[in-house]
């Protein structure tokens, strides 16, 4: 394992440049660097999919005080390319903790920096939006390091749902993480629903455990796909609805998808998407997708319902953007981001089909969006 001593370095692709110390893996990734400010939930982020080809840097000033768990996986591993905080944690204080921060990012090959000024990297990123980035622990050179952020290909074009779906199909019924007899845990395969469960296929561009909790609790019957799967293989599990999930990278990169999601439309099942899911439906119905210049990351997105006129707060870990310009008639925008204007979510007016840009599943977060698995719940047939 690192121990403090041992140098790091994070370097923008404007030659920018950060020197701190190694808490992670010895090595060296290159990727997006972007910032969550969320207080935490950091294990969580570590393993959402979504932040495939990103190097992650946490506004909170101390990350790492709760260790690592097995319950707050939200996939099988991290996914990210690199992590920097201001202050790596030596002292894990709390009960599930299984390991601590620098072991477990060690144990994945993840190579994370401490003790840079994360304020004014955070600063220059918005300031100048997200770049690309190199995180070191064995080249200090900048016009080396510089080079080799240059050289990244960046986000926009590029498709990594086939980095992070699941390997084949298989069925979900883990519901919500509840507290049970002194310990936090799944609910054994069962769900507080008890009413007739309805089979829906999920596509897995990426996704987050607590999505599929979270549908399962509203009485799905899951059946996840992978993010390659055709329009015969969703069919041939006769499903009454189909979830479109989160993933990372570019959405209009992902062809193969949105030309299912425009086949599944024709088939007028009901459709609910999540970010990266809920970018691909809106380019399938004709809309356009942008990057935003420095993302929503967090857990605190003010976002108005504009059915309802209530304001939800909520998690957010997105790049990209719908573009409000140019909208098919038949897609009616349903919630707005308070900070900057952007689609948070949209619905068909013909048919049974909604998305949303945040996470109403949070992990971690609010939850003050989860009524959403209830809304699409109820379309189902």
């Amino acid at each position: 394992m690192a121990n403090d001593k041992e140098r790091a370095v994070l370097l923008l692709e404007d030659g920018t440049r950060f020197d701190g110390f190694s808490f992670g893996a010895a090595g060296e990734q290159v990727g997006e660097v972007c910032f969550n400010s969320s207080m935490t939930g950091y294990q969580e982020i570590l393993t959402d999919p979504s932040y495939a080809g990103q190097i992650v840097t946490m506004t909170a000033p101390q990350i790492g005080n709760v260790g690592v768990n097995p319950e707050d996986m939200e996939s099988e591993r991290p996914h990210i390319r690199g992590f920097v905080v201001k202050e790596n944690a030596r002292l894990v204080s709390n009960w599930r903790a299984v390991e601590s921060l620098s072991a477990f990012l060690c144990r994945h090959g993840i190579p994370a920096i401490e003790g840079i000024d994360t304020r004014c990297l955070v600063n220059h990123l918005r300031e100048n939006g997200a770049q690309r980035g190199v995180l070191s622990t064995r080249d200090f050179d900048t016009a080396s390091l510089r080079a080799k952020a240059l050289a990244w290909p960046g986000l926009t074009g590029m498709d990594l749902t086939g980095e992070v779906t699941c390997a084949a199909p298989h069925a979900w019924k883990e519901g919500p993480i509840a507290w049970k007899e002194g310990i936090w845990t799944p609910d054994g395969g069962k769900s507080a629903f008890t009413g007739e469960t309805r089979r829906v296929v999920a596509l897995d561009f990426g996704m987050k455990r607590n999505i599929l909790r979270g549908l399962v609790s509203v009485g799905c019957d899951l059946r996840v796909l992978p993010a390659t799967a055709t329009l015969e293989q969703v069919l041939a599990e006769q499903p009454v609805g189909v979830f479109l999930s989160n993933g990372p990278g570019d959405p209009e990169a992902v062809g193969h998808a949105i030309d299912l999601i425009r086949r599944l439309l024709e088939k007028n099942l009901p459709l609910f998407g999540i970010c990266l899911g809920h970018q691909m439906l809106c380019l399938a119905l004709g809309a356009k997708t942008r990057k935003l210049k420095f993302g929503h990351r967090g857990g605190n997105h003010p976002v108005k319902n504009l059915l309802t006129g209530q304001v939800e707060v909520t998690s957010q870990n997105h790049g990209f953007v719908v573009e409000s310009d140019g909208l098919p008639r038949d897609l009616e925008v349903t919630h707005l981001s308070l900070f900057d204007g952007t689609v948070e979510g949209v619905r068909l007016r013909s048919a049974p089909v909604f998305s949303v840009q945040y996470h109403p599943e949070a992990s971690p977060g609010p939850h003050d969006a989860h009524y959403l698995f209830r809304q699409f719940a109820e379309l189902l047939a």
